[in-house]
């Protein structure tokens, strides 16, 4: 199992997947609200180190990563996904790459 990286880090994540999606207002939402509520909830103290905060860790550390790739999948949805009919040429400049040229007099040219 990969190493979870700090709370700290996880929360900011989280707010920063939550702006990206709803925009300069995130904070005045009900996902933000339940967000701070838990993580405020779950934070170890001196006296407290239990299996259930390591659980809840986890838990947000996994929806961080589910919000990441919902908002990569999107991106590259838009890129990728059928836009109608295309050239030959855009396609082959979509991923990358030029359609070989020939030279003059061979019928090619335009």
């Amino acid at each position: 199992m990969a190493a979870l990286s700090s709370p700290l880090r996880v929360c900011r994540g989280i707010l920063k997947e939550l702006r990206a999606s709803q925009g300069p207002s995130y904070k005045r939402s009900l996902a933000y609200n339940y967000v701070m509520d838990q993580f405020r909830k779950n934070k170890v103290t001196g006296e407290r180190y239990c299996r259930a905060q390591q659980e809840a860790h986890h838990a947000s550390d996994t929806y961080l990563c589910l919000l990441a790739s919902t908002r990569n999948h999107l991106v590259l949805h838009n890129i990728y996904h059928g836009k109608g009919e295309r050239s030959p040429e855009q396609m082959a400049g979509l991923v990358g790459l030029r359609l070989p040229t020939q030279p003059g007099g061979k019928g090619w040219d335009k």
